[in-house]
């Protein structure tokens, strides 16, 4: 099958054409950024989105900071910290770091977070925090996070998921009225929340200076929240938004043809995958509960052309579900399924559809990502009614468990470990369609022991059952693509965590 672009190259040159280059918001210290995602709640505990995380690095502060260059664990909010044992951290709080309001940072802040959500049945992605036991405070600067077990990987999520909400002013608004009028510590303050299609920010001056992030070059942000992929585009060729991400590989040579404009791309820890309703969440009679029929679909999708002519960029195809450099990523233990459209067609057969089915896939990939894989299914007889919505909603009814099939996206939160995305989709949360007990076995036993050796065998034993089963099917690495003014000195990293509070005007 051969994998046709959802613009046309005279459709995009048009368009390009027609664009009148406009100035940055340099005059003005404003970063204009545009993005497809809206953020159903803002405090960062309450949505997965790699659009939350960025704005959570922005505006609030975690105990520890992880550098982009050297993946070196920092103090942040913490001017220190220590393993008292195997299962307890130990932090001082650094002594001038302030909330966006004045207000200084405490243990008692520290405690709060922590304690709250690990109770808090609104946050959306648990198994960030199910190594933690609690938090204790020791004496007025000093704090201690007692873990469940040996958790190797607490100080990587403590950096990149555990951002501190002040108590006082968290309990004085409540809940619902902190997500309209956040305050965190970070180096950016949030000003406006318009709870559809804007977030402003400004930058904070009082935000201590000896942080690792450093303080702010740009004095505001505006993020504009956008429904497609074509308004986002015509906001960065019309002058209107400063800096886009994650828009069609396609459009990479045109963008960096523009004279205010470059274009930058680069591989990152994100994966794409194909979740199939194994388990029946959709109904007992739905046929992806049968093996030959999953294993079917793993051989109709062609992920490498995807991942060459789609994706671009220097995208991988995977086998085993997770990214290469993560712990416990043994792609040597995961079956391998070659793009075999006449395999795939045996299989059904003898799993019953001879002629095929129908069912649906729902997924909010880019469109010709989408419609990509809706042609491979189609083309061995699966007739799938394809459904795009935007990220938020579809995370939504996946959680709900309404999707029969499931395209998506996992970044793992940056984390270079597979306890960051195996307990995700396989320790029956909302996002696993396969609930199958000896599997989450597994995951469990490599997420809790301090043993390399035994977290190695516990997920390559993991890997091998998920694919031998066809539970979720991996399907390429992302790379990311930057759109973003000439006037603006910004540089991604390949955690796919854009740190705007680093960038700067030339």
């Amino acid at each position: 099958m051969r994998v046709s672009a959802w613009m046309s190259g005279a459709v995009l040159a048009a368009g390009l054409a027609a664009a009148t280059p406009a100035a940055a918001q340099k005059s003005a210290d404003t970063l204009r950024i545009t993005w497809r995602d809206a953020v159903p709640d803002i405090t960062p505990y309450y949505n997965q989105l790699r659009s939350g995380i960025v704005i959570a690095h922005q505006a609030w502060d975690g105990l520890v900071y992880r550098d982009p260059e050297t993946f070196q664990i920092k103090p942040l909010l913490a001017s220190s910290f220590k393993w008292v044992d195997d299962t307890t951290l130990e932090f001082v709080m650094r002594p001038n770091a302030t909330f966006q309001n004045g207000d200084p940072v405490t243990p008692d802040d520290v405690v709060y977070t922590i304690n709250s959500i690990l109770t808090d049945k609104l946050v959306s992605v648990p198994s960030n925090y199910s190594f933690i036991d609690r938090a204790e405070k020791v004496d007025d600067k000093t704090v201690r996070v007692k873990l469940k077990r040996v958790f190797p990987a607490a100080l990587e999520y403590m950096a990149m998921t555990l951002p501190i909400m002040p108590k006082a002013y968290r309990e004085k608004v409540g809940v619902s009225d902190y997500a309209k009028h956040p305050i965190g510590a970070g180096p950016y303050k949030i000003t406006k929340v318009d709870g559809v299609t804007q977030i402003d920010f400004e930058r904070y001056d009082g935000y201590y200076a000896d942080s690792p992030k450093g303080r702010p070059a740009i004095r505001k942000m505006i993020i504009h929240e956008v429904p497609d992929s074509a308004t986002e585009m015509a906001e960065l060729l019309g002058g209107r938004a400063d800096w886009i991400w994650k828009f069609s590989p396609d459009q990479y040579d045109a963008v960096a043809r523009m004279p205010n404009l470059q274009a930058a791309r680069s591989e990152s820890m994100r994966i794409g995958y194909m979740n199939m309703d194994s388990a029946g969440r959709t109904g007992a009679d739905n046929p992806l509960t049968k093996l030959k029929v999953r294993q079917a679909i793993f051989h109709a999708i062609d992920r490498a052309t995807m991942a060459k002519q789609l994706v671009q960029g220097g995208s991988r195809p995977l086998d085993a579900p997770c990214y290469p450099t993560q712990f416990g990523c043994d792609a040597a233990s995961a079956v391998h399924y070659d793009y075999d459209p006449a395999k795939a067609k045996q299989l059904l057969a003898e799993a019953g559809y001879p002629n095929g089915f129908d069912t649906e896939l729902v997924t909010y990939v880019l469109p010709q990502w989408a419609g990509a894989m809706q042609g491979y299914l189609k083309a061995v007889g699966i007739n799938a009614k394809l459904t795009i919505l935007q990220v938020a909603a579809q995370v939504q009814r996946s959680n709900e468990g309404k999707n029969p099939l499931d395209s998506g996206d996992w970044g793992s939160y940056s984390v270079n470990d597979v306890s960051a995305i195996l307990p995700q989709y396989f320790n029956f949360g909302p996002a696993d369609y396969a609930r199958d007990p000896e599997l989450q076995k597994l995951v469990q036993e490599g997420g809790s022991t301090v043993d390399p050796d035994k977290r190695r065998k516990a997920y390559s034993a993991a890997i091998k059952l998920i694919t031998e089963k066809a539970y979720w099917l991996p399907l390429y690495t992302y790379a990311v693509t930057y759109g973003y003014s000439k006037q603006l000195d910004f540089k991604p990293y390949p955690d796919e965590l854009p740190r705007f509070f680093l960038a700067k005007w030339k």
